[in-house]
């Protein structure tokens, strides 16, 4: 598919689509909240993805005073909204629904297609519930694995992005042992490549890379785990044979302090909950989830959907806040696409 609009270095405002999320949680209110206090997204253009009549609601019943505009481009100052028109009259705040999942699943499709007709130069995703969604009927366990599949993309990687602290996940949702069954050679010489490649490209220059140890202080030595000197040491070796900036296996304990001091551009974690410690300790609420591997820039919060809070109006709106940011700082460092090598 060609692009039908203008290249983002033509344009000079990146434009970010914002997808609502679910409707029952607290997507909704972050987004509205985001762009009411918008001075700090001032040099960016929006275009809201969600139900007009809905978000007006919203806005009215958490008294955010944002005016909000039907159409299907981002206009300067304007908070535009692309209206599906997919929810009930009725939402019900905290509960899963068939009816919200299957509407949080056609904004992620609508932001996809209007990106790919070159209207949006990123995305930025509110939080979606994992089972309204299958409800819904999507089979998909979370925006990662479905903006892959409409994108065509069969590798990517989650990661986080909290001011200097960058952190590539080896691993997602699994369990610990599971987790630890992935720590091989061969992956983690494949995300070494994939991490600095993606990183590079979305940066703009070329990065460094620290790799997180699996075991206690790295297993010291190998006194308390073998799988650094068996299985890490050789791949990060390998891919500094092939001209990497990688180095590691380092202790968890300390590496993801030193990337956030500069020392490194990111750090590869082993396992999930190893990578998210480390970002809400340092950066709660501010950091925010980049999906490397996708055509798109697609950044979301670093929370859920809190359906204890929704509907409440005491949503904190700080990383919905810096996931657009964060879409706008990329768009601008991705070159323009060509109607060529656009999706």
């Amino acid at each position: 598919m060609t692009s039908s609009m203008p290249p983002l270095s033509n344009l000079g405002r990146p434009r970010i689509g914002i997808t609502i999320g679910d409707a029952a949680g607290i997507g909704p209110e972050i987004v509205l909240k985001s762009l009411a206090e918008n001075e700090s997204l001032s040099s960016l253009d929006f275009l809201i993805i969600g139900d007009l009549a809905f978000l007006r609601s919203e806005a009215d019943k958490f008294g955010i005073d944002l005016e909000l505009n039907s159409g299907d481009t981002p206009e300067p100052g304007k908070a535009v909204v692309f209206d599906l028109k997919n929810l009930p009259e009725s939402v019900v705040a905290g509960k899963e629904d068939a009816a919200c999942g299957r509407a949080a699943g056609e904004y992620i499709e609508a932001a996809v297609k209007l990106w790919s007709e070159g209207r949006i130069d990123a995305i930025a995703t509110a939080p979606i519930s994992k089972h309204s969604l299958g409800l819904g009927g999507y089979k998909f366990p979370g925006h990662t694995e479905f903006l892959a599949a409409l994108t065509g993309t069969e590798k990517f990687a989650m990661s986080f992005f909290a001011e200097r602290l960058r952190v590539v996940l080896l691993s997602t949702h699994l369990s610990l042992r599971d987790a630890i069954d992935r720590v091989t050679k061969e992956r983690v010489a494949e995300l070494i490549r994939f991490t600095s490649a993606e990183l590079a490209k979305l940066l703009g220059r070329p990065v460094s890379i620290a790799v997180a140890g699996l075991n206690p202080h790295a297993s010291e030595n190998g006194m308390f785990g073998s799988e650094e000197a068996g299985e890490m040491t050789p791949a990060i070796e390998l891919c500094r044979s092939e001209g990497i900036e990688v180095t590691g296996p380092f202790a968890a304990d300390t590496v993801f302090l030193r990337c956030n001091s500069g020392e490194f551009d990111a750090v590869i974690a082993c396992y999930h909950d190893q990578a998210t410690i480390a970002v809400k300790c340092l950066s709660f609420g501010r950091g925010v989830n980049v999906t490397l591997g996708l055509p798109l820039i697609r950044t979301s919060v670093d929370h859920g959907t809190a359906f204890d809070i929704a509907g409440k109006g005491i949503a904190e709106h700080s990383s919905m806040m810096e996931s657009i940011r964060l879409a706008g700082e990329l768009a601008g460092t991705r070159p323009a696409r060509s109607a060529e090598n656009a999706a």
